[in-house]
């Protein structure tokens, strides 16, 4: 959190000088402050629509974060969000006097979002910038958004709300019918040309989602609506509110990060040995883990036999699990880990340990914060995979990519890399989730998902077995994909 000084200094920046607004932002400032008393009210009139928006925004943000609100108004959202460190800029000195009065824990700062100085002035990085519904009031939106870099970490994620263009025509006639209080002439943009600013200013999106079909109660219809059908495909694109969340593109080409790689295995003794004679070099600096599932063929002994005779050759740990299951091997495993990159390797080397480095390169270079393998890309070996499994994971593919924002063909597939420090993030919000995972494979999508972390599937060359046969039931595990997606969906987009 900034010290006193430098909040002083830069209280004293953000009002030395600032660059003059243009007419048009002049006619905002001036309706603002002229109607500054109303919004209250008009919240208190249009109490569900607002209620909604916070809840999804909160959805976003978890509390305990670094949050940049610009044009906060009045501070409720700022607020709201329960930030560690808050900081709200906006043009209106009445509304930036009155958020200091009702929020002295959070920062208020007046300032034209626009104006290079302000961000000169402003004490980041953040773990959030919120942009709520103010976008469509620039002047240079694009010129905006690359400003906003400056005060951006790699791990920054920019949150910006806004109306949907169909929704233009409604709530003018809203506001003739006093339904809603009058607006300013705004910018309504199309997504498709926010995503070319977005591109312009060297971001992405990571998540796009469409909310709110019925802005209003009327006796509960509204947010019944709004929670379980508004979220469908299809019938998102007639929702008003728009979110976007973007991260900054950034590239890492010289970055070196060391490696945990986790063996979970459970009755595969003769693949323990090859996973290390296979294992290629990588990284700064490796580790392995075998996560042993109380098995009846001797595995245990056989890791520790392993890595005895490879001592000083590789750095091994031997884990045996106190629960079952894959999910829980992979949770033991991931706790004890060192290294930078957190990666696994399922034990029956159907994905070769060959390909590890390519996985761990996509995390270094900075190209995405988790990367999930995808068998169902390249020509696979014969009986790999049954043909009824087949059918199953590609019919489940589109479902899951659309609860999940990012195109996702193969949720099963056991590779999965991500970094530690996000994984410790995941591990200390895992409670929104809960323990509802034995597989593991979902605990970490939907956390990565819900953390807002960039994913990318990579593909592998599927191999047949060459030891042990294959523990996955293609009924459990297809009942096991229903029950996800009837999951994800309450969690991820009912909400």
């Amino acid at each position: 959190m900034a010290s006193y000084s430098s909040q002083a200094n830069t209280a004293a920046t953000l009002s030395s000088e600032p660059r003059p607004l243009s007419n048009r932002k002049r006619e905002f400032l001036e309706r603002i402050e002229a109607t500054l008393e109303e919004q209250e009210r008009w919240r208190k009139i249009n109490s569900a629509y607002y209620a909604e928006d916070l809840q999804y925004m909160r959805f976003l943000i978890p509390p305990g974060k670094r949050v940049l609100e610009l044009g906060c108004g009045r501070g409720e959202l700022l607020a709201a969000l329960e930030p560690s460190y808050g900081v709200g800029v906006d043009f209106s000195q009445a509304a930036i006097t009155r958020a200091r009065e009702r929020f002295p824990n959070l920062q208020f700062h007046e300032g034209d979002v626009e104006d290079p100085q302000t961000f000169d002035a402003i004490d980041g990085p953040f773990d959030y910038i919120v942009i709520a519904d103010t976008i469509g009031m620039f002047d240079d939106i694009d010129g905006t958004l690359g400003l906003i870099q400056r005060i951006c970490s790699p791990s920054t994620r920019l949150v910006i709300s806004y109306y949907s263009p169909l929704w233009e025509p409604i709530l003018k006639i809203g506001e003739m019918l006093r339904l809603k209080s009058r607006q300013p002439k705004i910018n309504y943009i199309a997504t498709s040309d926010f995503l070319n600013l977005m591109d312009l200013a060297d971001l992405e999106v990571i998540r796009h989602e469409q909310r709110q079909l019925l802005p209003r109660r009327w006796l509960g219809l509204g947010p019944f609506i709004n929670r379980f059908i508004a979220p469908l495909p299809g019938i998102r694109n007639l929702c008003l509110r728009t979110y976007l969340v973007g991260r900054p593109i950034r590239q890492f080409a010289d970055r070196k990060l060391s490696a945990s790689i986790l063996i979970p295995c459970r009755n595969e003794r003769g693949n323990i040995e090859s996973a290390i004679k296979r294992m290629p070099r990588f990284g700064s600096a490796q580790e392995i883990i075998f996560v042993e599932g109380n098995s009846s063929d001797g595995t245990f002994e056989e890791c520790e036999r392993v890595r005895d005779a490879y001592r000083g050759v590789w750095d091994i740990t031997v884990l045996k699990q106190d629960g079952k299951g894959k999910g829980d091997a992979v949770r033991k495993g991931f706790a004890a880990a060192k290294q930078d990159v957190l990666m696994i390797l399922d034990a029956d080397l159907t994905m070769p340990p060959e390909a590890l480095p390519k996985y761990h390169a996509v995390i270094e270079s900075g190209k995405a914060e988790f990367v999930n393998g995808s068998r169902l890309i390249y020509p696979m070996e014969n009986e790999a995979m049954r043909p009824l499994n087949l059918i199953a994971n590609r019919c489940f593919a589109y479902i899951f990519s659309y609860l999940t924002n990012t195109r996702l063909t193969d949720t099963l597939c056991g590779t999965k890399v991500l970094l530690r420090k996000d994984y410790e993030v995941l591990a200390r919000e895992r409670s929104y989730f809960g323990n509802f995972d034995p597989f593991g494979d979902f605990d970490l999508i939907f956390g990565a998902v819900k953390q807002n972390l960039k994913l990318i599937e990579t593909p592998i060359h599927y191999k047949a077995r060459t030891f042990g046969e294959t523990q996955i039931s293609r009924f459990r595990d297809g009942w096991l994909l229903l029950k996800m997606v009837v999951f994800a969906y309450r969690k991820l987009k009912a909400v």
